[in-house]
């Protein structure tokens, strides 16, 4: 049975599966968003992950269209008690300057929160980090946030070690506040940007760590398998080397679906879930049926053995 989780040394607690918003007014247009999302709530699902970057990628598009369609379903949905409303700051640029500047931070806030139709933001992120500016200067810029109720509990996404434990360091001499979530890329073939100095510092100062691309954009899913599968998706162009040099890993997959019945998604998800720091990773879903089986994951209890395979087989 699904429990949830708290949220480093927040008070949050969370479901151990975040949903993504990153789909919403992409490939996932508004009815199937609304859909996935009530879905999500239904299922137990807790935390909704944005940025006021999606999808800016797109053509046609300026960013903010996932709070938008967020925001909109809250209203119509009136779930806004029940969920949990994470976004970032930092690579879109427009009012008040770019990335972390103290002016683009506090207008930034203002659009999202008006974008989402809420007061205050759950979980807001520095999406990447500025060397630009002093480390003081951005954390009192998140300290007005808090002190105003914009915002509740603070994020880094894409930090270094030595730049999230400096920030910290610097939010601890000055009465400012600390990075209590980091988002990184974390997957069972992308492990080296958080395995080691950045998990055990994570794990040493109860930071919740909340992984992006737990699926290796759909490479775990066991969709792209040779260079015939390759044309299955626009991601498919990026799958040409995880087909080369991991095959293993989708082979040690497969035997572990073999014994649990579970599905190689669900597979790739409750290994994050299980790691050392981890408290939910973050998936995305563009309709039902997809939603329903990520969900599933929280359900999966793999095996001392198990998780020892998979990640032997993804070193």
């Amino acid at each position: 049975m699904m429990q949830l989780r708290r949220l480093g040394a927040t008070d949050l607690h969370i479901a151990p599966l975040v949903l993504g918003g990153n789909v919403f007014d992409w490939t996932a247009d508004r009815a199937t968003s609304f859909a996935v999302l009530d879905a999500f709530v239904d299922a137990g699902g807790t935390m909704i992950d944005t940025a006021d970057v999606y999808s800016a990628w797109v053509p046609g598009h300026k960013g903010g269209e996932s709070e938008t369609v967020i925001g909109a379903w809250l209203k119509a949905s009136g779930k806004r008690d029940k969920v949990q409303i994470a976004t970032k700051v930092g690579m879109l640029p427009g009012e008040g300057g770019e990335k972390l500047a103290p002016a683009r931070i506090a207008a930034a806030c203002d659009a999202s929160l008006a974008r989402l139709g809420i007061d205050r933001i759950d979980l807001y992120y520095a999406h990447q980090d500025d060397d630009a500016v002093p480390q003081e200067e951005v954390l009192a810029a998140f300290g007005k946030l808090a002190d105003a109720g914009k915002i509740h509990v603070l994020g880094a996404s894409n930090f270094h070690a030595a730049r999230l434990k400096s920030a910290n360091e610097v939010a601890a001499a000055n009465g400012l506040p600390r990075y209590h979530v980091l988002q990184p890329e974390y997957n069972l073939v992308s492990r080296h940007k958080f395995e080691g100095e950045l998990q055990d510092y994570c794990v040493d100062h109860n930071i919740a760590a909340l992984p992006y691309y737990g699926l290796a954009s759909g490479f775990l899913t066991g969709k792209y398998r040779s260079e015939a599968d390759l044309g299955k998706s626009p991601r498919g162009g990026r799958m040409g080397d995880l087909i080369r040099d991991k095959a293993g890993m989708l082979a040690a997959m497969d035997a572990v679906a073999a014994e649990t019945g579970a599905t190689l998604a669900q597979i790739a998800l409750a290994w994050l879930i299980a790691q050392p720091g981890v408290t939910a990773p973050i998936a995305s879903a563009t309709g039902i049926a997809q939603l329903t089986e990520l969900t599933g994951a929280w359900d999966v209890t793999l095996s001392a053995d198990q998780l020892d395979r998979l990640a032997a087989a993804g070193a």
